[in-house]
């Protein structure tokens, strides 16, 4: 039987890269969301400029499900190349839908889904003899198509055309036409609608719709960053030119014009660190964006922003590794690298957002924490949160709000004779003071190395003072603990022995995949873990439970490892559920591999009893 749903269905795109469907995808996306229905777009795109399949999927879904469903319900199969893979992945009872110019075997096609043809190519050489015209005006026309086939009200699309081509105004009319030429060759020719409808609604309320890099990005602003130094890398340099376009509008002189900040992109990863500390340890606050490649080339700078203790930020939009990996897909697998980065022994301070909304906080607040704990704070995004756009919650921010810029002994303090020791922790958290370079013109002064020194920033190798202040930096890495965002507990329904433990963009997904589990009669309590060092709170979680699950998207299961060396757990006692494809994971996928493990755990093992 045809599938059938109204506002609950996936959509996906099969597409060749470089044929201009981007735009047309994303006009589909955000129609749908004009509506009032919620809606989670993901652009899967190749990592070379042109040629190669690439798939824009559209989850569609009023009850507000976010994450990455899995299994398509209609697929706009546009792409040859991948047509074989295209129509399996359709859900049993889904809809194909083609371009039927040139005509198909009967053995490309399924009996169990509905196939829907419409000769697009044909329509667009009959009306277009410019080949670019043709290609581009062709995924408007498909889109025309699928305002009739969903019953959309095809204005919403046409207020979007005039939106987009706003300042173009001659381009406005061609695209409505266009758009007009697939609406009426569907209503004429097809069956409209189909089983799956739109209709509309009002579950979208006062979210926005936001690319996660542009709004860390605009945390940074906020955050009081003047200086980003960056070279580009996929998929963090969206990161870094949405924060030159936020400066040009919020940190231009009104009066002088004069740009109050500076944005520099470096020769290489390692040079742009370098810049960061550089500007940092001047007492600006500063920042680069990056990848897993670029994390691993800045290693011994980093080294020296923890033992020197100079503040810093980075940005790390994760992609698959390791080496050049797959640059265009999605993972968690920099944990481990960017926890314990630097040889010796180091431990830095990760932020998890799960969501643009917490991207822009957690990107605003790493400054305060980089200032205040005086070490380099990474903030862990990924492709599928900094590269796709997301329905989230305003971005706010109270203007009341000051910097934290910690412990720095002023020229007044020291005027009046207060000790100051570079790495002399006065008060028991780890955290010295430190001045700014020129507060005093005798006193305050100290020299910043990366060799070992005593309490003063003198140089010694000496055993006491080296094991002393390694000791120091440990306290205030537990310091970090009461600092950095809480992790966030919701417990079932019912009582229950399992517990799940999860971060960053694998939240929309488990959001469902509870929703499945509860329905299919199994409870678990879950913990979203949002920043490392852990707090306690992630102990009590674990020991309230039998068997906790964690679920993550890379193969070594880093975040199960940390737990585990961090807090002193039994690793039998964490069950990984790990998914590495580079795709996003999702809801079915989080539900079915749990489902399997706690009915492992259920079975009681038979014993032998003695004779």
């Amino acid at each position: 039987m045809p599938l059938e749903s109204v506002n609950d269905f996936v959509v996906r795109f099969a597409n060749v890269n470089g044929s201009g469907s981007a735009s047309a995808n994303e006009m589909f996306a955000r129609a749908v969301m004009r509506m009032g229905v919620p809606v989670a777009p993901r652009n899967i795109f190749p990592s070379n400029i042109q040629g190669l399949p690439t798939w824009y999927e559209v989850r569609i879904s009023e009850a507000g499900h976010l994450g990455a469903r899995g299994g398509t319900d209609l697929m706009v199969a546009m792409n040859p190349q991948t047509w074989d893979k295209d129509v399996a992945s359709i859900e049993p009872g889904g809809y194909l839908f083609y371009d039927s110019t040139k005509a198909m075997p009967a053995t490309k096609f399924r009996e169990d889904i509905t196939v829907i043809g419409a000769p697009l190519t044909a329509i667009c050489n009959s009306q277009y003899t410019d080949p670019r015209q043709r290609q581009l005006f062709k995924n408007i026309i498909y889109i025309g198509v699928l305002t009739a086939l969903l019953d959309m009200d095809v204005s919403v699309v046409e207020k979007l055309i005039g939106e987009q081509f706003k300042g173009k105004e001659k381009l406005i009319q061609p695209n409505i036409h266009a758009l007009h030429l697939g609406r009426d060759y569907a209503l004429a020719n097809l069956s409209c609608p189909i089983g799956l409808r739109l209709r509309r609604a009002d579950a979208v309320g006062d979210r926005i719709f936001i690319e996660g890099n542009s709004a860390a990005a605009l945390g940074a602003v906020y955050g009081g960053a003047t200086v980003c130094a960056w070279y580009p890398i996929t998929p963090s340099s969206s990161l870094a030119d949405a924060f030159t376009g936020h400066c040009k509008r919020l940190r231009v002189d009104p009066e002088s014009k004069e740009n109050r900040f500076a944005i520099v992109q470096a020769e290489d990863e390692l040079a742009s660190i370098g810049m960061v500390i550089g500007a940092a340890w001047n007492g600006a606050r500063a920042f680069t964006s990056t990848s897993g490649p670029g994390i691993s080339l800045m290693q011994e700078f980093l080294g020296l922003a923890y033992f020197a203790e100079v503040p810093a930020v980075i940005f790390d939009v994760q992609r698959a590794g390791p080496s050049t990996g797959m640059p265009t897909r999605t993972q968690q697998c920099d944990l481990i690298n960017c926890a314990y980065a630097s040889h010796g022994d180091t431990k830095h301070v990760l932020l998890l957002p799960e969501d643009p909304a917490e991207a822009f906080e957690f990107g605003a607040q790493a400054f305060d924490l980089a200032d205040r704990l005086q070490t380099p704070i990474f903030v862990m995004l990924d492709l599928d949160i900094g590269m796709n756009h997301r329905l989230c919650r305003p971005l706010k921010w109270d203007d009341s709000r000051t910097y934290d810029r910690g412990k720095v002994m002023t020229a007044e303090e020291l005027e009046a004779g207060k000790d100051f020791g570079r790495y002399l922790d006065v008060d028991g958290d780890g955290i010295p003071y430190r001045t700014y370079p020129g507060t005093h013109p005798t006193k305050g002064s100290f020299f910043t190395r990366g060799t070992s020194r005593d309490r003063y920033a003198r140089y010694t190798e000496e055993g006491g003072p080296y094991a002393d202040n390694m000791q120091r930096l440990l306290r205030k890495f537990e310091t970090a603990k009461d600092l950095v965002p809480r992790p966030l507990r919701a417990n079932a329904e019912k009582p229950t022995r399992y517990g799940v433990i999860y971060f960053g963009s694998t939240s929309p997904a488990m959001d469902e995949a509870i929703s499945t589990l509860t329905a299919q009669g199994q409870h678990l309590d879950r913990l979203r873990v949002r920043a490392f060092p852990f707090h306690h709170t992630v102990d009590d979680f674990i020991a309230d439970h039998d068997f906790v699950f964690v679920v993550e998207q890379n193969r070594d299961a880093q975040m199960r490892s940390l737990i585990v060396n961090e807090c002193g757990i039994d690793p039998a006692r964490l069950i990984p559920v790990l998914h590495y494809d580079g795709t996003p994971i999702t809801a079915r996928f989080i539900a079915g591999a749990i489902n399997e493990r706690m009915d492992a755990l259920k079975v009681t093992p038979l014993r032998r009893v003695g004779a």
